[in-house]
């Protein structure tokens, strides 16, 4: 639906642009949003050539002092565009540096802006989403072991993302933070009945069907050789600079998917190691998300691991901020 088809104006008076979306607005909203079904349509449309998927740039501030990560994406069959900025503030020496993200929403048919949201609980949303629609399209069908390396807020998103998909048995979650937490082991606990606490990771991923590595680590936090079996193992983005949490040098023995060839090659940490140091080239990438939702690239045969990796795309961004903003437009009192 195009956003001019929707009524300018609410019972309190007219609608004026850009509304601006706070975390707490955002936050309400969430159990609204279809998020895995937005992601879903999104790449379908990329996979059409009805959306577009700049690169994502990086620009530092002088001095040190930071940076900030621009995400652009154009989805013209929803009739919008926009842009998340992702600022890193480095703060004083001791302090910890601050993280936030937003996201601009323009319209394509006027130019003007629609809408500025608080980015933070959406990131962590249509990252946990594009996961699940990998391990949707990519996991066999027989999946029953789940396994989890990671246990803050974006895994436990990952986790009640994924957990309807398959009929898994079980679901091992495994990070070295929860040995000295009780409260962060409780909540973990509580994600799902079959959530069970591994003592390491070894221990976690031992015959796991698929392995979710959701972590803010710059370097590996899973041996593949502890795998005994062919299993998929999903991979995300953090802020830490060319950050990967498999040894790149894994890249040529695994089957490799990834959300979008054409940008996450340049951006992937593992990736860019992998091509410069081990040998390995983006043309071994079997497939990305826009091609297997258009069926346009083959499944994995599991001979090997496959390999997810997914760096986060501003079309995810727009494509979310979207969805939000037409939820709030149809509930005109929650734009006052």
């Amino acid at each position: 639906m195009s956003e001019t088809t929707l009524p300018r104006a609410s019972a309190a008076g007219p609608f004026v642009a850009p509304f601006i979306a706070d975390a707490a607005q955002v936050r309400a909203a969430l159990p609204a949003l279809d998020v895995r079904g937005v992601l879903a349509d999104m790449f379908a449309a990329l996979g059409r050539g009805q959306a577009v998927q700049p690169p994502q740039t990086l620009a530092l501030f002088p001095q040190q002092a930071g940076d900030f990560i621009t995400y652009l994406g154009v989805l013209a069959e929803a009739g919008v565009f926009g842009a998340k900025l992702s600022p890193y503030i480095a703060g004083a020496e001791g302090a910890q540096p601050i993280v936030t993200a937003w996201t601009a929403l323009m319209s394509m048919h006027t130019g003007q802006p629609l809408m500025w949201c608080d980015s933070g609980l959406l990131t962590t949303e249509r990252t946990a989403g594009t996961t699940a629609l990998a391990i949707d399209q990519l996991a066999p069908r027989e999946a029953r072991r789940l396994a989890v390396i990671g246990a803050g807020a974006v895994a436990l998103a990952h986790i009640r993302h994924v957990a309807p998909l398959r009929a898994w048995e079980s679901i091992r979650v495994y990070s070295p933070a929860l040995a000295s937490d009780a409260a962060r082991s409780a909540s973990v606990r509580a994600a799902d009945a079959r959530v069970s606490l591994a003592a390491t990771a070894r221990e976690c991923v031992e015959d796991a069907d698929v392995v979710m590595l959701c972590t803010s680590s710059g370097k590996p936090v899973l041996a593949l050789d502890a795998l005994t079996k062919p299993a998929l193992v999903t991979s995300i983005s953090t802020n830490v600079a060319q950050a990967h949490e498999i040894d790149p040098a894994a890249l040529p023995t695994l089957d490799v998917y990834c959300d979008y060839r054409r940008t996450t090659p340049s951006s992937a940490g593992e990736m860019v190691l992998a091509a410069r140091e081990h040998g390995w080239s983006p043309d071994a990438i079997a497939g990305d998300l826009a091609e297997l939702a258009n069926d346009a690239c083959p499944r994995p045969g599991y001979a090997r691991h496959v390999f997810f990796r997914s760096i986060g795309l501003g079309l995810e961004d727009i494509a979310i901020a979207h969805a939000l903003y037409l939820h709030l437009r149809e509930t005109p009192a929650r734009m006052q």
